[in-house]
């Protein structure tokens, strides 16, 4: 794109993380022209992102899945064991992506591979102007946006898409209001290789800190047999084991995960971030509509993250379609309103979900055990139940935005792979 100063365009991304350039590319592809601005994020610190279904259908959508087809393993059976040590203990679950018709739930890939090949797309993009440059400021008037960035560019965009992260400036200079809590955990990161094949079976300890869940990963040279660990502890735990060397805190996941997987090693460097939460009054403003972390912040069960993200983008991409297709500005809130009334059951319905459990593992109250131990057993036994939980966490119950409607090929049925 041929920049001038101020240049012009229909949208700015805030933020290019994953979030932000899955925003981009999508709104790029879908005719409005886009500046994505933010300092791209490359590091390895040991964190992948499970794809589901829906958020596998959004890149396909975009033809970008065949590149990171062959970065990913598939998902095909997640675990869940009780190790709280509860006196009425939980009976292990397992769900298969088969039981509700796929090969598998999703797949898993490296956080930092996913970003590399966004970025990749993005710069690409001829209509897409890639700014790796944060924003330093903000204005939003009755008839556009004004960003300036830290390194002295001025743009001016009908919309902001805030996916800036939970302290998005975009929000702050918009006005609207986010409530957040924090929880006495921290999240350990990290890639490992082992002697047992994962079996493509995602495996999810639930203890009394939080879970620790072991998420397959693709072969990388000569490690055959890799996976993802996310971890929650107690903040001290997490110093201590923050100055282990890198065999000796193998050897306590091993460990912590019964030997499930044989002999394990560090395969990279390790994370370590604190849990916290975050919700908006709102979703949507005049010029302004919310993604990502810079709209709802839980910690990672269950693997929402980024698939909620993304559910976000595709709906946003689908309401300022419609409005351009309907000839209406597509920053004014009337516009923007379509977007928070579809978004607002499945953010909270996450948020307090994914809230709500975690809760319920790091409190000894029995009533709670009970009532975990219950849930359990019921998706144990319940094959409706189990069938239905299972399509929540990968599709929703909602009717999917355009960009995440399967479109199999003719005779094929549509799967995670």
């Amino acid at each position: 794109m041929t920049q001038v100063d101020p240049f012009h365009v229909d949208i700015l991304v805030a933020g290019a993380g994953a979030a932000g350039l899955s925003a981009a590319i999508a709104l790029d592809q879908a005719g409005f022209s886009v500046a994505c601005a933010g300092l791209i994020d490359r590091r390895a610190n040991g964190r992948t992102v499970a794809l589901f279904e829906a958020s596998l259908r959004f890149y396909k959508s975009l033809g970008l899945w065949p590149r990171f087809r062959d970065k990913a393993a598939a998902l095909e059976k997640i675990a869940m064991v009780d190790a709280t040590n509860a006196r009425f203990r939980a009976p292990s679950v397992s769900f298969a992506a088969s039981e509700i018709g796929l090969s598998a739930f999703g797949a898993n890939i490296e956080n930092n591979v996913l970003v590399d090949g966004l970025a990749e797309t993005a710069a690409a993009r001829s209509r897409l102007a890639l700014c790796q440059s944060l924003i330093e400021d903000i204005c939003f008037d009755d008839d556009d946006v004004r960003a300036t960035l830290a390194d002295g560019r001025r743009i001016r965009a009908k919309l902001v898409v805030a996916a800036d992260g939970r302290g998005s400036l975009a929000r702050t200079r918009a006005n609207i209001d986010a409530r957040s809590w924090t929880y006495p955990q921290v999240a350990l990161t990290a890639l490992l290789a082992h002697a047992k094949p994962h079996r493509n079976i995602s495996t999810e300890f639930h203890t009394r800190s939080g879970p620790c869940t072991l998420v397959p990963l693709r072969p990388h040279g000569e490690k055959l047999h890799r996976s993802s660990l996310v971890w929650l502890m107690s903040a001290a735990d997490a110093e201590r084991r923050r100055n282990l060397a890198p065999g000796e805190l193998a050897r306590e996941i091993e460990l912590q995960v019964g030997g499930l997987l044989g002999a394990m090693e560090l395969d990279g460097p390790c994370g370590f971030f604190p849990m916290a939460g975050m919700s908006v009054a709102k979703l949507f403003g005049r010029r302004i509509a919310l993604i990502g972390e810079a709209a709802h912040v839980f910690p990672p069960l269950a693997a929402q993250g980024l698939n909620l993200s993304l559910r976000d983008i595709a709906a946003l991409v689908e309401t300022l379609e419609d409005a351009r297709a309907d000839g209406k500005d597509i920053g004014a809130a009337a516009s923007l309103k379509a977007y928070g009334t579809a978004r607002r059951g499945d953010i909270s319905l996450r948020t307090n979900g994914v809230d709500i459990l975690n809760r319920s593992l790091l409190t000894e109250f029995l009533p709670v055990d009970l009532m975990r131990g219950a849930g359990f057993f019921a998706f144990s036994m319940i094959g409706p139940l189990r069938r239905a939980l299972m399509r929540e966490g990968v599709l929703t119950h909602q009717t999917l935005p355009r960009l995440m409607q399967a479109r199999p090929r003719r005779g094929a049925v549509a799967t995670g792979g």
